[in-house]
């Protein structure tokens, strides 16, 4: 009888023991009573009703990535391409999640898929290659809305890769490389220009500094060829004051000597003499000098007579 109850009481440690739940960090169960759900376990510990009360479902309350494969879509201008997207998401509700949608990833999948066909219908090819953020935004909204009732919140859309046509990326990278081009055309013909610019205003400086330095020189020279005149002006200044004061002095000297009218006259002659030897073709004798030679004649002829008596 001992070992009866006590295998009942070890029945029931082991039985307590299995019911007894410890829900981990970012961990949520979903608790189900008689198959009808009664509660969600958050982190802690908590007991279970055996036979009774069932783990529906764990749900993990990370940030989760699904990369969903490549899909064909069509553009507004009939190209098709593969494209694949990246959603972020994350569960706020485990029970919604639980109860409200059959395979929830799968119909992210497929709601994503629709939604993409739905937003590149609307653009061109050329759009699609270079609005990758606004189809990411908008993608997200919708995904958002529609996938609330499932207890789920959209974080983050990303397309991954966006494959056009073989063909079309031939096209692609033909207009690639004539842009390529194109631009290093541009960017050649814009140097030629700058490096002529720079010559022709490298030419003009030297003529501008040329035109300078020779107004510069001409300058000097003037400033030289004045600097000369006005010495050379000044030396014969000084020589004609040389030349009167040496007048004035004679003058002087005459004066206070008080020759005779004899010395003034022979003096007189004596000029004139000078100035008759042989360059002037006719002399004007003033009449006191003409006077003075005849006396000096008539003394030379008197002279000779008493040398000949």
């Amino acid at each position: 009888m001992i070992y009866v109850i006590l295998g009942i009481v070890l029945l029931l440690l082991v039985v307590a023991a299995a019911n007894i739940k410890i829900v981990p960090q970012s961990k949520a169960y979903v608790m189900e009573r008689l198959g009808a759900y009664v509660a969600t376990w958050e982190t802690g510990f908590h007991f279970k009703i055996p036979f009774f009360e069932r783990v529906a479902k764990i749900v993990s309350l990370k940030e989760q990535v699904v990369d969903f494969a490549p899909q064909p879509v069509i553009t507004k201008d009939n190209v098709t391409m593969q494209i694949d997207t990246v959603v972020f998401f994350q569960i706020t509700d485990p029970k919604l999640y639980t109860y409200g949608v059959e395979s929830p990833i799968s119909a992210i999948e497929n709601l994503t898929a629709t939604t993409l066909r739905n937003i590149i219908g609307e653009l061109e090819l050329d759009s699609t290659l270079t609005s990758r953020d606004t189809i990411n935004a908008k993608i997200r909204v919708i995904l958002d809305e529609a996938t609330d009732p499932w207890g789920i919140k959209v974080n983050r859309v990303e397309l991954k890769n966006i494959i056009p046509p073989s063909e079309i990326q031939d096209a692609m990278e033909k207009q690639m490389k004539a842009e390529r081009q194109r631009r290093e055309s541009i960017l050649t013909a814009e140097g030629e220009k700058a490096s002529k610019i720079l010559v022709a205003e490298g030419h003009k400086e030297s003529q501008i500094l040329n035109a300078e330095a020779e107004k510069q020189a001409a300058i000097l020279r003037a400033e030289a060829i004045k600097e000369a005149k006005i010495r050379e002006a000044e030396g014969e200044a000084e020589a004609i004051r040389a030349v009167g004061e040496a007048k004035a002095d004679a003058i002087r000297m005459i004066n206070e000597a008080s020759p005779s009218e004899a010395v003034i006259a022979l003096n007189s002659l004596d000029a004139f003499v000078k100035a008759a030897d042989g360059r002037a073709t006719k002399l004007i004798i003033p009449s006191e000098i003409q006077s003075l030679a005849g006396l000096a004649t008539s003394l030379k002829a008197f002279v000779e007579d008493d040398k000949a008596e």
